[in-house]
């Protein structure tokens, strides 16, 4: 049997190559509406979360999606979500011109998009990007300490960052192994 693996395929695209969205949580879901519409019920209905949606790319596309369980995400399962999510954009044919289908697990540096993983992940250790400076940083790293519909809080060295969603462009967990980041 194959072990569960966390981050084993694709790193991040840059925010360039991102479709442009343009409000708080919905600007981190980096995705098109319209295909985690269409997607996110046919990655649930085999039991697992579908985290995030990336397109990359001009003339020849990747379409990268990060899916997670709470047991982690095997190999095998990347391929089975592959294979219904293909079948499913074959009848539906969504993105026009061709395309190259990515299925990965988030990883450890797992991208946080909804509130729900905000909320999840509360007490873990996370690196944000701002889309403005806030008291002097345009980057916070601390551990989360509070998550709600609004925003997060966020401790830092003992100081306390108030964060509201709009102002995020990419938040992430970032553990620590042996006192240094991944």
């Amino acid at each position: 049997m194959t072990p569960r693996m966390r981050g084993l395929f694709f790193a991040r695209v840059s925010r360039g190559s991102l479709l442009p969205v343009f409000l708080g949580l919905y600007k981190m879901l980096g995705d098109s509406q319209e295909l985690r519409k269409l997607l996110e019920p046919v990655v649930e209905a085999l039991g697992f979360e579908l985290v995030l949606i990336e397109i990359a790319g001009g003339g020849s596309k990747t379409l990268r999606l990060f899916i997670d369980a709470p047991g982690g995400v095997m190999l095998e399962d990347c391929e089975s979500v592959s294979r219904q999510v293909s079948a499913e954009l074959d009848v539906e044919d969504p993105i026009s011109g061709q395309y190259h289908l990515e299925v990965s697990s988030p990883g450890l540096e797992r991208p946080l998009v909804k509130t729900e993983h905000f909320i999840r992940f509360v007490g873990e250790r996370v690196k944000i990007k701002l889309t403005q400076h806030h008291l002097g940083r345009k980057r916070v790293t601390g551990v989360l300490t509070d998550a709600d519909d609004t925003g997060v809080v966020v401790d830092v060295d003992g100081e306390a960052y108030e964060l509201g969603y709009a102002e995020m462009d990419t938040a992430k967990l970032a553990p620590l192994f042996n006192n240094a980041e991944v």
